[in-house]
């Protein structure tokens, strides 16, 4: 597991770019992390290590999920208002098969992939986090 601190949002958009680097179709990324942390910033940062437009990036809290096409389409769903019947209707197993997956809250998805990647950011202070990239999400 890679552990990597962030000492301001530009330096986890920067680690979320050079990770999205290493990912190809069909993966899963779970984001785990309290409000604030971070998980969007990351995202943020994944878009532009695939080529997407950075910018059009935010939490997905009333969309569910957005998508940002680049080299690879990144697709991004946040699970805090849903339940976990909810989660399994939105068919995110077949969207991760047509570009990468980044979740947010993805406590609330009873069934991610066993080979999901998980991605845990903890707030060390009001700048810093701690990233902690690699373990795996599934049960």
């Amino acid at each position: 597991m890679a552990e990597h601190v962030s000492h301001s949002e530009a330096d986890t958009e920067a680690i979320g770019a050079a990770f999205a680097w290493r990912l190809s179709v069909g993966a899963v990324v779970l984001l785990d992390g309290p409000l604030g942390a971070g998980k969007t910033a990351f995202v943020r940062g994944m878009a532009r290590g695939l080529d997407a437009h950075p910018g059009d990036v935010s939490s997905p809290t009333f969309t569910l999920l957005q998508e940002y096409a680049g080299m690879i389409t990144l697709y991004h769903a946040d699970l805090y208002r849903l339940t976990p019947r909810e989660v399994e209707e939105l068919g995110l197993l077949d969207v991760s098969a047509e570009g990468i997956l980044a979740v947010e809250w993805p406590e609330r998805w009873t069934s991610p992939p066993k080979d999901a990647i998980r991605v845990t950011i903890a707030k060390i202070d009001d700048e810093t986090r701690a990233i902690n990239m690699g373990g795996h999400g599934g049960p």
